[in-house]
């Protein structure tokens, strides 16, 4: 048996995908697995055990829709007996509709029932706390008579070399691996995911003032530097003698090895958090207002993995709300709203768990 799985986004996205393959694996031990992503989300699912076969969806396809029937149709030469559309975008439902695959499975979207003969509709409510970015994802797997119920978790696969290249790297930078180190999350993926400069500058202060031997690294990519350093000025003095602002990995897979000798991984919700609990690294989640907790939430059990959203403090905001993205455009006040007081005891609970 021959499946495709195509997942396009971002890296959380990918990386959250991969649990099909692996479930798909113990089912199917013989079957092919091949994988569409975009191409920048490799390094979160390379060296992935149950993925046979990468093919990369590239800003190229995205732009001409020539290039995309071309790729299209090179994937149609596979001859997959399976293909299942995590998204069903419609780069991706022409991708499913050319590969001429028996058994197609998708989001259900209404009218793309015509190409799909199997939809399912996303879950409101979570079963367990894998949370529904997960549970949603393994219903798609009914189909070909997988237990969507049986939990799988996203995991990264470092090889030993990266680890101990990235250990070398932290020792030359006079990080000592005996003493707790947090990498902060201190951007998100855009404004309207980015916790108040200020008020991430205070939860850097209370990690610092709880734990004084703490040593803080801060995760953002070189064109985020000005706003990185700008909540770095924002700090106390004392708390920026224990923040390492020049150590931080120059690719993806060295931020992963990185963060694998990390105490824990505290900041805004996004990549950085699902791939930390994909390396089994404790996280704290700051969520943006208007994002569903309930949805990337994931392996949340209170104790090693917490996260807080506005609605935990200020639920009367959200009343008669169907979904909280109906807030996107009033992100920026709501934000103003989730002081750190709030759950500043959440924090230091955490914090006093992990030593």
């Amino acid at each position: 048996m021959k499946i495709l799985v195509i997942q396009q986004k971002m890296i959380g996205d990918v990386l959250a995908t991969s649990i099909l393959f692996e479930a798909i694996k113990h089912k199917y031990p013989n079957a092919q697995l091949h994988y569409v992503i975009n191409s920048h989300t490799l390094p979160v699912v390379e060296n992935n055990p149950f993925i046979d076969t990468f093919h990369f969806f590239t800003p190229d396809h995205e732009k001409s829709k020539s290039l995309l029937f071309k790729f299209a149709k090179q994937l149609r030469k596979e001859k997959f007996d399976v293909v299942i559309d995590v998204y069903s975008q419609l780069s991706s439902n022409i991708i499913s509709f050319l590969s001429k695959a028996k058994t197609k499975v998708s989001l259900d979207k209404g009218l793309n029932s015509i190409i799909y003969n199997y939809t399912f509709k996303n879950k409101t409510i979570a079963n367990t706390n894998a949370g529904l970015a997960i549970e949603n994802r393994l219903q798609l797997l009914k189909p070909l008579n997988i237990n969507d119920l049986e939990v799988v978790r996203p995991k990264i696969y470092l090889t030993e070399d990266e680890k101990n290249n990235a250990q070398q790297f932290l020792e030359s930078h006079s990080i000592d691996l005996k003493k707790p180190i947090y990498m902060i999350g201190v951007l998100g993926s855009g404004n309207n995911k980015t916790y108040p400069f200020k008020y991430m500058a205070n939860v850097i202060d209370t990690i610092a003032l709880e734990q004084p031997e703490s040593q803080i690294l801060f995760n953002y990519i070189p064109k985020q530097e000005p706003d990185a350093k700008a909540i770095l000025e924002l700090c106390k003095p004392n708390t920026q003698q224990q923040i390492y602002f020049n150590v931080f990995g120059k690719s993806l897979r060295d931020f992963l090895a990185i963060t694998s000798h990390c105490t824990a991984v505290i900041g805004n919700e996004g990549g950085a958090i699902n791939m930390a609990k994909a390396l089994y690294i404790p996280t704290f989640t700051m969520f943006s207002p208007w994002i569903k907790k309930e949805a990337w939430n994931m392996f949340d059990d209170h104790k090693k993995h917490v996260s807080v959203h506005l609605k935990d403090y200020a639920a009367h905001i959200y009343d008669a709300v169907e979904h909280p993205k109906v807030l996107k455009a009033k992100t920026s006040a709501l934000y103003l709203d989730f002081k750190p007081s709030y759950f500043e005891t959440d924090l230091k609970a955490f914090l006093k768990r992990l030593v």
